[in-house]
């Protein structure tokens, strides 16, 4: 019975192509192009030899099987004549082993969620001493079909335990997973070829270096949508809740807000293009395909059915039309706030700029469009109405900040520093440019910080790199990503001419960029003048975790002037901000579960016996409890809310109701952000530090003395 349900489930999930997926003219084509443009233009260009063809394997494997649930090793020697073979193969036009392997994969992928579903028929026992390992990268591959089973075993027995901890019943758990897995299936079942050539072909790319990729057409799109950060649509973020591409948000001053008849929950059953355009089904589709069908040439118009968010599977549907029209997403542009803060003897105000990004619309600024969107000019803006607000600091908030355009971090940085050097950039060839902002005067000159965490990378550690080697402003937090290398778009189109979109681009390295002190943050980042606590160890995550990133190097220094030195005021600084965070409970409690977390991380289990897991479920929600003592019964039933926010309910995403994970997401945007309020602390000190007749000498001395006691 067992095999035939595999078998059926397999059926299912394969029908969607009908067949084995296999590679087209156009991708074959493509990655040809592909392999011609790295080995000419890429910084570190290597043959597309054997030995590249092993890597290529491996990093494909890792792709599709990072935690080895899906493979077994068998299959693994299977494959095992493609691990040589792929680099001549792509040069010959032939993409049979990488779409075999894929194939392969699906199989097993349907099979094993067939096997966790078969499972739910059962029951299971949680008094055993079973333990769970949730993390299998530096496993070996199982040996036989019966350790993998045993693998899912385990993890569905997990996923049970954890339901059951949250207080469901056998009948609702059975019903939670069995809709999981079968929607995993589901999914599994809409991959294409398009998938399977992304997957290897970007496997092919990171093999060579860790920021070269390959985004086919529609993502190359998205990427220059997420430059400029605008597109053309109807204003609505979308997101898939079974099978129904369902309104997560509604964007203000969109045309589907404006239309008055689209409500966040709305399930999108159809797209029709035009007046009279035929409704196109997309009950069961991909989101990206949805999202396609949706957007559209500007001022065109879209029909949407719609099966309202209160009304049931059979409930009356509705068509909404509308009118296509640019959509900014805001939620990604630079913004501004401002902290205030009371040492009890004095008042300081500073004021935070928040960017997500550094971005620009190369387009608009290339034809010469007034006022095209860019971080530099979102800044300016804001530091002048901060400077209008007369804030005595301004504070850099680049935590989760990944880069961008280049040019934006050297014209960001000119507002802090006026006119000057801001990075070197060396080529291949070996040849150095200094990029320099032109910038006459500072947009600010006042007190500067820069908050930054282990996800600020490239063009965010340019400028926070240059603000530090002027002596400019303060760096604070954690040690950066370091990804000091420099990133360019190749259009494979331009080679063949052609005018639709069809081959993709290539983002490939073409240069690597140094400080203006000489120095690289390559590999070791930008290094805070204040640090605080990390829940990502540098050996785990960032630059310095790839096993093929370039290598740390120097140059000469460039030739610039510093704006200052904080060199006296940082021993201070580092001293004051550990008497405070000793007495904030808020940061103890962040150094406690940065701790905790490590410490489970490190152990790699979870305990598959039920009196472990509930005693260790209770202590932590006694542990939180403790954090939110109740004074009135309005802050007991506030506790009690904000307690069972954070407690495990066992499911993942996409399987909670919508208006409940959004009303959760509020709330935690509304937590006190601990580290950027005590980054504004340090920031005031150093205003106090700049007072005229201060004694640095005395002040030091008096703050040694306190973080000794």
């Amino acid at each position: 019975m067992k095999l035939k349900l595999l078998a059926i489930l397999f059926a299912f999930a394969t029908a969607a192509h009908g067949a084995a997926i296999v590679p087209d003219a156009q991708e074959t084509k493509a990655a040809h192009l592909t392999a011609e443009v790295l080995s000419r233009y890429h910084y570190k260009p290597a043959p597309l030899d054997e030995a590249l063809s092993s890597k290529i394997f491996d990093q494909y494997l890792k792709a599709l099987d990072s935690d080895k649930l899906f493979f077994i090793q068998s299959d693994i020697d299977q494959m095992a004549d493609a691990r040589t073979k792929l680099g001549s193969d792509m040069l010959n036009d032939d993409l049979t082993r990488p779409f075999n392997i894929f194939n392969l994969y699906i199989k097993r992928a349907v099979e094993r969620f067939g096997y966790a579903r078969s499972l739910l028929k059962g029951s299971f026992k949680f008094d055993s001493n079973e333990s769970y390992q949730f993390s299998r990268a530096k496993q070996d591959w199982p040996k036989t079909e019966a350790e993998v089973q045993d693998l899912w075993r385990k993890r569905v027995k997990n996923d049970w335990l954890r339901l059951r901890l949250a207080g469901k019943d056998d009948k609702s758990i059975v019903d939670v997973l069995g809709k999981r897995y079968d929607n995993s299936i589901k999914r599994i079942g809409r991959f294409n070829n398009e998938d399977a050539f992304n997957t290897y072909m970007n496997a092919y790319t990171m093999a060579i270096e860790p920021h070269t990729n390959y985004m086919a057409p529609r993502t190359a799109a998205n990427f220059d949508i997420s430059m400029r950060l605008s597109l053309v649509g109807i204003g609505a973020v979308l997101v898939e809740v079974d099978e129904y591409t369902t309104i997560r948000e509604l964007v203000a001053g969109g045309p589907a807000a404006l239309s008055g008849q689209l409500n966040v929950g709305d399930r999108i059953v159809g797209v029709a293009q035009g007046e009279n355009g035929a409704m196109t089904d997309v009950m069961g589709a991909r989101l990206d395909d949805s999202v396609a069908l949706i957007r559209g040439a500007l001022d065109t118009v879209v029909r949407l059915e719609v099966l309202p968010a209160d009304a049931g599977p059979d409930g009356k549907h509705k068509v909404v039309t509308m009118v296509r029209k640019p959509i900014s997403l805001q939620d990604q542009s630079a913004k501004s706030s401002i902290q205030t803060i009371n040492d009890g003897k004095t008042t300081r105000t500073i004021g935070v700029i928040t960017l997500p990004s550094f971005y620009e619309d190369f387009a608009a600024k290339q034809k010469g469009t007034p006022g095209y969107k860019s971080t530099s000019r979102d800044v300016a803006l804001l530091l002048k109405e901060l400077k209008d607000k007369k804030v005595d600091g301004v504070l850099m908030d680049l935590r989760n900040n990944g880069g961008g355009s280049l040019s934006e971090s050297v014209e960001l940085t000119g507002l802090f520093t006026g006119k000057g050097p801001v990075v070197q950039v060396r080529q291949a060839s070996g040849e150095i440019r200094v990029e320099s902002s032109p910038q006459s005067q500072p947009a600010w000159d006042g007190p500067l910080a820069v908050l930054i965490n282990r996800n600020s990378a490239s063009a965010s550690e340019i400028f926070a790199a240059a603000i530090q080697d002027y002596g400019r402003g303060l760096i604070l937090g954690e040690p950066s990503f370091g990804k000091g290398t420099v990133q360019t778009m190749f259009n494979l189109d331009r080679i063949t001419k052609s005018v639709k979109p069809q081959l993709g681009e290539v983002k490939l390295t073409i240069a690597q960029f140094f400080r203006i002190n000489g120095g690289t943050t390559q590999l070791r980042g930008v290094t805070p003048d204040v640090t605080f606590p990390s829940v990502l160890e540098t050996g785990e995550y960032g630059e310095s975790s790839y096993d093929n990133a370039l290598p740390w190097t120097q140059i000469p220094a460039a030739s610039f002037t510093p704006k200052g030195s904080l060199q006296d005021e940082v021993p201070i600084l580092v001293a004051q901000h550990k008497v405070r965070v000793k007495g904030e409970k808020d940061f103890q409690y962040l150094q406690e579960d940065i701790a905790e977390f490590n410490a489970k991380r490190k152990q790699n289990e979870l305990s598959l016996n039920e009196t472990v897991r509930r005693k260790e479920k209770d202590a932590q929600e006694a542990k939180l409890a403790s954090r939110k003592p109740a004074t009135k019964a309005s802050d007991a039933a506030a506790a009690a809310k904000n307690n069972n926010s954070e407690k495990d309910d066992g499911l993942q995403a996409g399987e909670r109701d919508l208006r409940v994970e959004l009303a959760a997401e509020k709330a935690r945007k509304n937590d006190r952000d601990v580290l950027l309020i005590e980054a504004a602390h340090i920031l005031g000190d150093e205003v106090d530090l700049r007072k005229p007749g201060v004694n640095l000498a005395a002040r030091a001395k008096q703050a040694q003395l306190l973080n000794a006691q």
